[in-house]
């Protein structure tokens, strides 16, 4: 019944304006006694608390003049929650059906890409010779149909008994124990290794995952430095809109209690506009954003035009000349010769 309701709900709000939504919002929130002056409160409340804690972090980065090694891009509060769900990853039907049913973008999204960026071809295994990253793996839903795609993965997450949902899955599959692996780390962790450290992945992944973060700046600047030259960065997530705010907070969580509240927190929303800014920031390019649509009613995900509430990026680490010229040393002096 409530998955109905939100589902006719989601697909009329996504065709009005931001105040037309406010109002109907306000108009239900009336009939079920639900207070949309006491909603208004918490958000500013949430809105000042975190501006001060911005400006605390970015004094604390200030201050040290370096980026400290303990920076985590690891919310504790985020890893409890995950934790109490890792034993659900492959329930089709249960709190991550959405995430199965996102495959049907999400997949193709990096394989096209993928595929426009390094030419060579492998019938059967298009992404054969690839090394792919994917970061907040969960239960490895992503990560399994990209090894089938002949890619070589490393799903990595916090959260142990995600990890061991991951293995367990795929250890039924005789075809991905060669090509997906797992390993409980983050992904500051892993960029400050040696094996699977700097300048070691064609693309990494991260799929659902930064708006659950603790630090974004972190997580770009560790994205750089696992990536080789010209590797490829796809992230989806939720925009930081109104109507993400109505959607994702106010009808999900306090109406209808479709999900728990404190599901989402959107604070951590970020719009594809600041995302791309951080990003160029930190040596990416970014070469696509595209709109993703939800429908409750089918199950099923859509693209659309508009990125007011979920959307898809593929960006691209920038190659230095200096480092084009240090990598074909030949050429550059059959070039200086000629």
């Amino acid at each position: 019944m409530y998955s109905n309701k939100f589902g006719r709900l989601m697909l009329g709000l996504h065709c009005l304006k931001t105040t037309a939504v406010c109002g109907l919002v306000q108009r239900a929130a009336g009939r079920s006694g639900f207070s949309w002056t006491a909603v208004c409160k918490q958000r500013t409340l949430w809105l000042q608390r975190s501006a001060c804690r911005e400006i605390e972090r970015r004094a604390v980065l200030r201050h040290n003049g370096v980026r400290s090694a303990s920076h985590s891009t690891v919310d504790p509060d985020e890893l409890r929650k995950f934790q109490s769900l890792a034993n659900k990853w492959w329930d089709e039907q249960g709190e991550f059906a959405a995430l199965h049913a996102m495959n049907d973008l999400r997949v193709p999204f990096i394989r096209d890409n993928l595929l426009n960026v390094h030419r060579a071809r492998h019938p059967g295994k298009p992404l054969a010779g690839l090394k792919i990253l994917d970061v907040g793996c969960g239960g490895g839903l992503l990560t399994e149909p990209l090894g089938r795609l002949g890619a070589k993965v490393l799903g990595i997450d916090p959260v142990e008994n995600s990890i061991g949902t991951a293995q367990l899955h795929s250890s039924f599959d005789p075809d991905l124990c060669e090509r997906v692996s797992y390993q409980v780390c983050t992904l500051e962790e892993l960029s400050g290794g040696e094996d699977e450290g700097a300048g070691h992945f064609d693309a990494v992944v991260a799929s659902e995952v930064v708006e659950h973060l603790a630090d974004l700046e972190t997580f770009a600047f560790c994205c750089s430095q696992v990536l080789k030259p010209g590797g490829s960065l796809f992230i989806t997530t939720i925009n930081k809109t109104n109507l993400s705010y109505v959607l994702g907070i106010v009808v999900a969580e306090q109406l209808l209690r479709i999900v728990p509240n404190g599901t989402h927190d959107w604070e951590k929303f970020v719009s594809p506009v600041d995302l791309e800014r951080l990003l160029e920031s930190h040596g990416f390019s970014v070469q696509s954003v595209k709109g993703m649509l939800y429908n409750p009613l089918s199950g099923a995900w859509s693209w659309t035009d508009s990125t007011a509430i979920n959307y898809a990026l593929h960006a691209v680490k920038v190659r230095k000349q200096a480092e084009d010229s240090s990598l074909h040393p030949e050429d550059h002096t059959i070039e200086t010769r000629s």
